[in-house]
């Protein structure tokens, strides 16, 4: 037990952390200025992020092992990844990040479950982006004895991070017990995923809807109600991820803007630009500089 602080990676510096029984706790600033793409293996215990500043542009994570490979989910200030998952997360990069950071041992949590909590899809796309204030509240006391540690800070350290794991319990539960009216079965909702997979140009309303056998109204009703956004931000965001793969390599931006269906190169920069707020040129230029 004990704070520590100090620079860690060229990529975080931590600047403060205190450790007890049942979690660390970290004050880190991420230093993400260019797009980047990485892939996170959770071992041993849960990341809970909260973000203090703004995120990195268009911040994005996608459940490997759960999701097709073109299906991001928005990152959002509060985040919670359990362990054993393999996550892949994007973003457009920018200023450093700061987040108070909770390595909960997985006890703290399923000690309040009745065997082992299930990571469902819904479970898992949830708590990417927690809006829960008791939480933040919860995590910001622990932001204040990061910077000023007092009089027996463990032991404040511990009972506040029981309080984060009940919190988290509940809320967990709360998922679990809401399912979704009116959303799409999961054959249909894999079948537009696999097609949204495809490096082509994008599908329209009409193929999709055809595709899960129903009206385009019960389509575009039936994804918002699965996945709580429009099934046209979906497509336009998975033609982009297409985009953004096609620009690490060598094509031209004109044969990629005709490869992904774009009327014409102006068409697909206007559309890249924006989503990531980056002409391709330019994004292709940062992932260079980046290596």
């Amino acid at each position: 037990m004990g704070t520590t602080g100090g620079p860690t990676s060229p990529l975080m510096t931590l600047d403060a952390e205190i450790r007890v029984p049942t979690a660390t706790v970290q004050l880190a600033r991420f230093h993400v200025h260019e797009p980047a793409d990485t892939i996170r293996d959770l071992r041993d215990t849960y990341w809970l992020d909260l973000c203090l500043t703004p995120r990195p542009h268009n911040a994005r994570a996608c459940y490997r092992d759960h999701w097709s490979p073109h299906r991001f989910e928005r990152i959002g200030k509060l985040m919670l990844l359990p362990p054993g998952e393999v996550v892949q997360a994007r973003s457009d990069g920018g200023p450093s990040q700061a987040s108070v950071l909770c390595h909960l041992v997985p006890e703290a949590l399923c000690r309040w479950f009745d065997g082992d909590l299930h990571w469902a899809d819904r479970r898992l796309e949830a708590t990417l982006d927690i809006p829960d204030s008791h939480l933040r509240a919860l995590l910001l006391r622990l932001v204040d004895e990061l910077r000023q540690p007092g009089f027996a800070s463990a032991a404040l350290v511990e009972l506040v991070v029981a309080q984060i794991a009940i919190e988290l319990a509940r809320y967990c539960t709360e998922i679990r017990s809401r399912a979704p009216a009116g959303g799409l079965a999961a054959w249909r909702l894999r079948l537009i995923d696999e097609r949204l997979r495809e490096t082509t140009a994008a599908p329209s309303l009409t193929e999709l809807a055809e595709l899960c056998s129903l009206s385009v109204r019960q389509l575009t009703r039936g994804y918002r109600a699965s996945r709580g956004r429009s099934i046209g931000d979906h497509i336009a965001e998975s033609r982009i991820d297409h985009a953004r793969a096609l620009l690490r390599g060598d094509q031209s931006v004109k044969a990629i803007a005709y490869t992904l269906g774009f009327s014409s190169p102006s068409s697909f920069c206007f559309a890249f630009r924006r989503v990531t707020g980056h002409t391709p040129r330019d994004y292709r230029l940062r992932v260079l500089r980046g290596h």
